[in-house]
Parts: structure tokens; sequence; C-alpha cells
């Protein structure tokens, strides 16, 4: 059982086995022939996705960021070497598998115009969906130029690595902020809290 969790590939494949395991069980796999299976996966992928995403966000903002300044100086690039990359990858590929599924799930049960249009029925999700753009535009198009900046993998200027940084932990910030109303919103709209 050790050597299952001395690897995070054999953790998952677990995970996965388990499953499966779970699917076979309960039947499921006679189910895969409907549509409302694979709108249910699609929601599931969704989640899953958006799990990875938020966690890394409120991970970056509750945990890495303030801890920083704790940190003494020849143990940072420890984080910003090795850490902030890896989970920076994580953080903009969950973000973009987020928004991916998410526009698909609205596709699929019909409410994808509706809700970008915020009409009656589903202007809790679409108002969540739109949230979530504009924070996946912040990952790939703020957060992450000035990160590469930030943690030196684009090489600049100290001036300029200093601002990059600035705006990168702004900007995050900013997606803390509408993480709150787009997680409500999402929730909201089939559990009648909008």
């Amino acid at each position: 059982m050790g050597a299952i969790f001395q690897s995070l590939g054999r953790t998952i494949i677990a995970g996965v086995v388990i499953l499966v395991v779970l699917l076979l069980a309960g039947n499921t796999f006679g189910r895969m022939g409907e549509m409302a299976y694979w709108t249910f996966f699609m929601r599931w992928l969704h989640i899953l996705a958006g799990v990875m995403w938020i966690g890394l966000l409120w991970y970056f903002n509750f945990v890495q960021t303030p801890s920083m300044p704790k940190i003494p100086d020849e143990q940072k690039p420890a984080v910003s070497k090795v850490i902030a990359p890896t989970a920076l990858f994580w953080f903009r590929w969950s973000a973009l598998a987020t928004v991916v599924t998410g526009l698909l799930l609205a596709a699929m049960v019909g409410f994808l115009v509706p809700a970008l249009m915020l009409q009656p029925g589903a202007r809790a999700i679409g108002v969540g969906m739109w949230l979530a753009l504009v924070m996946a535009f912040n990952v790939w198009f703020i957060i992450w130029p000035n990160q590469k900046k930030a943690l030196g993998i684009v090489q600049v200027e100290a001036a300029e690595k200093a601002a990059a940084a600035k705006l990168a932990g702004m900007t995050s910030r900013f997606n803390t902020m509408l993480s709150i109303p787009m997680l409500y919103c999402m929730a909201a709209q089939s559990h009648g809290g909008f």
C-alpha cells in the first residue's frame, strides 16, 4: 500500500481504479449510452478541474504569498524556482480545463447562450460564467506572463521584475475576490440561491 502513496501517478491511478470499481458496483457502465450520464460526467470533470484551479488560487493567496516574507532569503529559491513554477503550470491548465468543461457542460444542457446573455432562468450561472471567464483571462494573460518575469523564467531588469510581481500578485488577489461570488453563482443556479 505504501508504494501507491509514494508516487502521485500511482495515487491518481488508484483513485481512478476505485472510481471504476464504484461505477461497476453501481451498474453505471450500462447508462453510458445515455446523454444524462455524459452531462453528469462533464459536470464531474468541470468540478474536478475547478477544485484544482480555485484550490491553487487560494493556496497562492492564503499560504504561499503570506508565507514568503517569513522564509529566510537563502531558502526562497526553493519556492520561486521549484514550487511556484510547478504550481503555476497546474494553475493555468486547470483554469483552462475548468472553462472548457464548463462551456461544454453549458452547451450540453442547452443554456450556453442564455447564460452568456444573462437571460432569466440562467442569470446566476451566467454571472458565474462571466466571472470565471474574466478570471481565466487574468490567469493566462496577466498573471502567467508577469509571473514568468517575477520568477526569472523570462529575464528582465530588476525594476520590471518587481513591477511584474506586484501586478501578478494584485491580479491574483482580484481573482480571489471574484472567486467568492463566482462560486456562489455556480451553486446558486441549481440550488435556488440567486
